[in-house]
């Protein structure tokens, strides 16, 4: 039976790709040491999500290795060899804002773990299919120079631009601009993704996500802007508005579609190969509409305040153009939009109070 080798296996695409690939037929080896635990406190620990994985899937083996343990990794490797027909790495460090407390850890998990894992994957199944979970965050600043326009819920893009009718395509630069100590160890990763696909023609393709989000993501302060914001929404706590007067816009792509891109991909891989991936037109809201929805699901107003100074690197707007991929990938389509994403999220955070 083929094998799936998943990184960051409990986190939000990762537990998403476990379920779906397992269903696939594949058997799923799951890798992940529960660091957004560290990263944000208890309250987003993955182990809920091992746990219920473990139980509930007979075809999914969990190995609890740091993406930077070459030695464990390696281990793995050897054990399964050429049965891995395909890595779906989503292993990360992923906030901008706590990048900047420890950039060793930060930098060592993103850009040296991928390394790790390619360089592995080289060595004993090259002719598997590697796919990565890259970000919007690659572009640094850049997108803050377009022409963009205040309206009353929202920054805008001005409507003669090229990117207002489908967002921002895969052809803006990645240079000379303001990152995040994140985005520059993302931006390193992305490049090594690329590189061995194109310099030793192995399957690879960089997934360069807007807001991934769905109902199982452990949402927290700092990552999981709609999870977060709707666990603000439910208990009452307070949550904290970050410039851009809240009308700052970014696409949210529900962890079940980026999952299908990724299957797509896996039947037609390509070498070297990047996407942006987001929610595009089709999924997408400001701060402010989102704060709007979220009051409209629970009934109740939401307690939130308004700070002036905006985090460094952060987009004001970001639409992702996804027309690159459908065009190599005609039978894609996104499946869940903002609401349904929303909805979707509480009614999980009320199932798990439920439960707990």
């Amino acid at each position: 039976m083929p094998v799936a080798l998943i990184t960051g296996s409990n986190g939000l695409i990762g537990s998403e790709s476990v379920r779906f690939f397992s269903q696939q037929g594949f058997d799923v080896v799951g890798i992940d040491n529960d660091m957004r635990q560290y990263f944000f406190g208890a309250s987003a620990s993955t182990k809920p999500i091992r746990h219920q994985l473990e139980k509930e899937l007979s075809n999914y083996t969990h190995a609890d290795i740091d993406i930077r343990d070459l030695d464990a990794l390696t281990n793995v490797f050897k054990e399964y060899g050429s049965d891995i027909q395909l890595i779906i790495h989503t292993a990360a460090q992923p906030s901008h804002d706590w990048a900047a407390n420890e950039p060793f850890t930060d930098f060592s998990v993103n850009a040296n773990g991928t390394l790790n894992l390619l360089e592995l994957t080289r060595q004993h199944c090259p002719e598997a299919v590697f796919i990565f979970t890259s970000t919007n965050k690659v572009y640094g600043d850049t997108p803050n120079n377009l022409p963009l326009v205040e309206l009353e819920t929202r920054w805008e893009i001005d409507q003669a631009h090229p990117y207002y009718e489908k967002g921002i395509d895969e052809q803006m630069s990645i240079d000379h601009c303001k990152h995040s100590l994140f985005g520059a160890s993302k931006v390193a990763a992305d490049i090594l993704v690329q590189e061995y696909g194109r310099y030793f023609g192995m399957k690879t393709a960089c997934f360069r996500g807007g807001c991934l989000t769905g109902p199982h993501h452990a949402g927290a302060k700092l990552h999981g802007f709609l999870s977060y914001l709707m666990k603000c929404a439910i208990t009452g706590d307070h949550y904290t508005v970050i410039g851009y007067k809240g009308k700052q816009v970014r696409d949210n792509i529900h962890s079940f579609d980026l999952v299908n891109m990724f299957w797509e991909f896996y039947n037609a891989p390509r070498s070297g190969e990047v996407y942006n991936a987001g929610g595009s037109r089709f999924s997408n809201c400001s701060m402010a509409e989102a704060i709007q929805i979220c009051e409209e699901i629970t009934g109740k107003k939401m307690n939130y305040s308004y700070e002036e100074s905006p985090r460094i690197g952060d987009h004001i707007w970001w639409i992702s153009d996804v027309s690159k991929f459908q065009s190599h990938y005609p039978n894609w389509q996104y499946k869940f939009g903002i609401q349904d994403i929303l909805q979707q999220i509480h009614d999980q955070a009320l199932l798990a109070q439920a439960t707990h």
